[in-house]
Order: C-alpha cells, then sequence, then structure tokens
C-alpha cells in the first residue's frame, strides 16, 4: 500500500540519517537487544515513555545512557526504593539561612532521559508524581511550574522475579506508557561479543562528537513523524483493533475471550497510530502501512488489556490474545 508521501524526500532522507546515526551509535556499545533498541528509537521519535520488564544485567542502564549520550541529551538515572519521596523526583524547596528565603532545588527527573530503576519499588505516592511528570511534562515545586526539557523519554523498569516490597503500578499508570518491552537473554553468540566488548572497554568508552546527533535533529525527526501521512483505511484498521479489545467474544474464539477482563482505552488506539507513524519514518517511509501498525503491536498492547485471574492460573498472556485479535482482524 503506498498514498504517497507527504514528506519531501530531502526531510525523508534527513530523518533517515539521523536515525542511523543513532542506531549506529547504540551498536557500539550495547551488543545485540535490537529490540529494545528499536522501542526507544520509536519512543524518542513519538514523544513516548517506555516501561521495560527484565531480569537485572540485560544492558537496560547501558542502554537508555548510550541512547542518551548519541543524541547528546542530558541523563539521569533513579534507583527506586520504598522510602523514596515525590520531592526526591520532582525537586524541593530548601530554607537558606543566609538570605532567609527558600532555594528551589529541581530534582533529577530534569532531564532528556531518565531511568527509573524498578519503578514498582517506589511508594503509589511517588509513582503518581512520576507519572504526573510524564503525562503534563511539568511539576510544581513551591508553587511555581517548571517545564521538562524537550525531549522528555522516561525509561521505567521491573524486575518480574522479585516481588516482595514492591507496589504493582496501576493499570491506568500503566497506560501512560508508549511501549512496554520484555527484554529478553542475549544469545550465544552475544554473550562471547559481550566479553569481547568488555575487555575492550567499548561499553564505557565515551562515544565521539562523529557518532553524536544533536537535541535539534531529534526535535526534527519528532516533527518529520508528526507530517507522516496515515490514510482513513490505517485509521478504521487501528479502531476496529481496539474496539475489538474491548469486545473479544464477537471476534475471536469463546475460549480466549473469555480471559479478557478489560479491553484497550482510547490512549491504546493513539498509541498505535503514533508508533505506526515513527515506523514509518524509520523505514524510510512518509506513509503508514498496515504492517508498520502491527509490527510493534505486543509492546503497544500487551500492558493494556488486562486479563482476569483464571487467565494467569492458566498461564494465558496478553500476546495470545492480541495475535488472535491481530489474525481476524481484516488488514487494508
Amino acid at each position: 500500500m503506498n498514498q504517497g508521501n507527504t514528506l519531501s524526500d530531502a526531510a525523508l532522507n534527513e530523518a533517515k540519517g539521523i536515525i542511523n546515526k543513532l542506531s549506529a551509535a547504540y551498536s557500539k556499545k550495547v551488543v545485540g537487544q535490537e529490540e529494545l533498541k528499536l522501542a526507544m528509537e520509536v519512543a524518542l521519535i513519538a514523544g513516548g515513555h517506555v516501561l521495560l520488564e527484565s531480569v537485572p544485567g540485560l544492558a537496560k542502564t547501558l542502554a537508555a545512557k548510550t541512547i542518551a549520550e548519541a543524541s547528546s541529551g542530558s541523563f539521569s538515572r533513579i534507583q527506586c526504593t520504598p522510602d523514596l519521596l515525590p520531592s526526591d523526583i520532582i525537586g524541593t524547596q530548601i530554607y537558606n539561612y543566609n538570605s532567609g528565603d527558600f532555594d528551589t532545588k529541581i530534582g533529577p527527573v530534569h532531564a532528556n532521559f531518565v531511568l527509573l530503576d524498578e519503578i514498582n519499588r517506589s511508594s503509589a505516592k511517588t509513582q503518581s508524581a512520576m507519572l504526573e511528570a510524564m503525562q503534563e511534562r511539568q511539576v510544581s515545586v513551591g508553587g511555581v511550574m517548571y517545564k521538562m526539557p524537550e525531549p522528555f523519554v522516561v525509561l521505567a523498569t521491573q524486575n518480574p522475579i522479585e516481588q516482595e516490597g514492591t507496589y504493582e503500578l496501576p493499570e491506568a499508570q500503566l497506560d501512560r506508557f508508549l511501549l512496554k518491552e520484555v527484554v529478553d537473554y542475549p544469545s550465544r553468540d552475544e554473550e562471547m561479543q559481550i566479553l569481547n566488548y568488555t575487555i575492550a572497554g567499548q561499553t564505557t568508552a565515551e562515544l565521539s562528537a562523529a557518532d553524536k546527533v544533536s537535541i535539534e535533529d531529534i526535535k526534527k525527526v519528532q516533527a518529520y513523524a508528526k507530517q507522516v501521512a496515515v490514510d482513513d483505511s490505517i485509521k478504521n484498521y487501528i479502531v476496529n483493533i481496539v474496539t475489538a479489545t474491548r469486545n473479544p467474544r464477537a471476534i475471536i474464539d469463546a475460549n480466549l475471550a473469555r480471559y479478557v477482563e478489560y479491553g484497550v482505552s482510547p490512549r491504546g488506539g493513539i498509541a498505535l497510530l503514533q508508533i505506526a507513524q515513527a515506523l514509518a519514518l524509520i523505514n524510510g517511509r512518509g506513509y503508514v502501512t498496515p504492517d508498520d501498525v502491527k509490527q510493534l503491536r505486543h509492546a503497544a498492547l500487551r500492558h493494556r488489556i488486562i486479563l482476569n485471574f483464571e487467565a494467569a492460573a492458566d498461564d494465558v498472556h496478553p500476546e495470545a490474545i492480541i495475535d488472535a485479535i491481530f489474525a481476524k482482524i481484516q488488514t487494508p
């Protein structure tokens, strides 16, 4: 399907060059993890946030720092703990005895790239403060509003194997993440390459100026993504997918549909649209195809389809529901 580019060839080539440079910089320091790279690139282009689920030690922090460095952006890492306060993240006011006034101390959330390590270890109040900053892209400290820098991307991690002392993210807060990526172990060959990178010092070496793009380059690509054409047939396709998740019994097998408690919100449809536009740009196109909608369907919807307790007991995962729905909805 080709409905014609709305972006000029020059704009598409410029965007492709910037994205390729980011990708090359990532591969200089991170071995494998191509799905993670794509998720972060899409989130950066679409202006969204990513929830990462994996066991520790799979290069999530390295990947986030590398993308931040390659983008010439600022980076903050926040280790979430049960005693972490909202003021530890967004900032606070400290009394200055010399001046007799309160000085504002801005928190670590004020960065282009923020890694929230083990977000489910922070309390509900702290999670709420962080997610408000993510959604509103501003915070209030001492009654004064402070805008987040642009671009602003939050990468939050969850450890699925250790649940003691954790506070599970509510469904409404999960919905604010553009993508949820599940990060897996590297292959045997990648494991060997990781050791070689470590010995050579590649993982800790700084990127050269030639390896980086500028913040202005990122803003350009974000603007181009919003101009990617979306045909009405693609919009109808997205709407059909989203509405099918809310009434799955009308679309997929009843034995599978019975596991669905709640379907996808309108924010999920917007996410599919924005992800597809970003993927089209990454692939050098100024228009969206059905494959762009399908490509990251799991990452876009797995945290938005809420399954019941029976699904957990029967080891049924959201990906099975997503694939069943996509298989039944007619592709334009």
